[in-house]
């Protein structure tokens, strides 16, 4: 029995904001629920509403700058920079600057939208 598993090709998950998703492993992919990780490029100009999710969010900034106002505090992360950010905190992502934000996105358990709790 094999003990890996190679992901060869993402689901693109549809999205209407202009934001790539690539979900590598997760629920739309592998169906695993403990964790997902995908790969994100926010076009400039790009924002969420709030949310308070039911999950760790683990960001790496691959490439260009991204945004938080977490609680009421704003956090703007940088190529090379991380945060966690712990379930049942309120969070906004964006990128209001002029260029993408290329970065990795890691839930624990996996993102769902049963499990995100966006603001009207």
């Amino acid at each position: 029995m094999k003990k890996y598993f190679i992901q060869k090709s993402p689901f693109i998950v549809p999205t209407t904001d202009g934001k790539l998703i690539e979900e590598h492993h997760g629920l739309a992919t592998t169906k695993n629920s403990a964790i997902s990780i995908a790969l994100m490029i926010a076009p400039p100009g790009w924002s969420e509403p709030f949310q308070t999710p039911e999950f760790d969010e683990y960001t790496y900034i691959i490439k260009g700058k991204k945004q938080f106002i977490i609680e009421d505090e704003v956090i703007i992360l940088e190529t090379g920079q991380s945060i966690k950010i712990e379930k049942n905190t309120r969070v906004q992502y964006s990128n209001p600057f002029n260029e993408p934000c290329e970065y990795l996105a890691i839930c624990t358990p996996a993102f769902s939208m049963d499990l995100v709790n966006r603001e009207d």
